[in-house]
């Protein structure tokens, strides 16, 4: 195998596709939004990315069936007039600097054999601490994407997030903008902690309103409601040990 192979899968006619790259990263949010949209929508693995800078390892399914790990792209012809989508997810990143640039710019090639002049790169933004309002920050290629992102209350910030985006998701606005391709960041707040589902359902409603779509949230709404019983647990977890920790700096003070 080369280093990066690119399986055609299938071919699908995409109307003005858009870009949506959903990898793993900060809360699962790009990938939980990706997902989301393969599923809810009648989409079709077009291509399949290959490559040695993934994990050696293969996945099993149901059946005991193996596959190598790959990353995947699929088409999505959306009802009505809003751009079709082409939704970039997988299970890894690259494991090396380099990789990075070499995956990303193999993800650029499929993107523009399909006609794609704009990618959204999706991920999230750690906060430290469990969010209860979720914000979703941007970042561009180009300032005349911020007013319409800014529409649907997008966030600029200066230098936020710090430290600048890495991996696919920076380097699809870093390498995009180089190949004249407009692109955009649409990052969730999350605690960094744990899948958040909620923050996830924040940038897909960005997206949903920017790009035009219509897509149901109920399974998202659902693992969201599952996660808040796991928050919840954690908070009261951490609230008796609170309590034992105080009860023993009393007793520490008697006599």
């Amino acid at each position: 195998m080369d280093d990066i192979d690119i399986e055609h899968v299938a071919e699908r006619s995409l109307s003005d596709p858009v870009l949506i790259e959903g990898l793993p990263g900060v809360g699962h949010i790009g990938k939980l939004v990706a997902e989301h949209l393969v599923e809810e929508f009648d989409s079709e693995c077009v291509r399949r990315v290959y490559a040695d800078e993934f994990p050696p390892q293969v996945t099993v399914d149901d059946e005991g069936v193996t596959e190598l790990t790959a990353a995947e792209f699929h088409g999505i012809q959306t009802p009505g007039d809003s751009p079709d989508l082409l939704v970039l997810t997988g299970d890894h990143q690259a494991s090396t600097n380099a990789g990075h640039y070499k995956l990303t710019s193999a993800f650029l090639d499929v993107a523009e054999s399909f006609g794609v002049d704009h990618a959204y790169a999706l991920g999230g933004v750690p906060t430290g601490e469990l969010v209860e309002e979720y914000t979703v920050l941007g970042a561009v290629t180009n300032a005349d994407l911020k007013e319409t992102l800014e529409a649907a209350d997008v966030e600029f910030r200066a230098d936020e997030p710090a430290g600048g985006i890495v991996g696919v998701s920076g380097l699809l606005l870093g390498l995009g903008e180089r190949r004249g391709m407009n692109a955009t960041c649409l990052m969730g707040e999350t605690s960094g902690y744990l899948v958040d589902p909620k923050s996830a359902q924040a940038v897909l409603e960005v997206l949903q309103e920017v790009i035009g779509f219509e897509v149901d949230f109920s399974s998202l709404e659902d693992r969201a409601e599952e996660m808040e019983e796991v928050v919840g647990k954690i908070q009261e977890m951490q609230s008796q040990q609170q309590q034992q920790v105080m009860g023993d700096d009393d007793l520490r003070y008697i006599g």
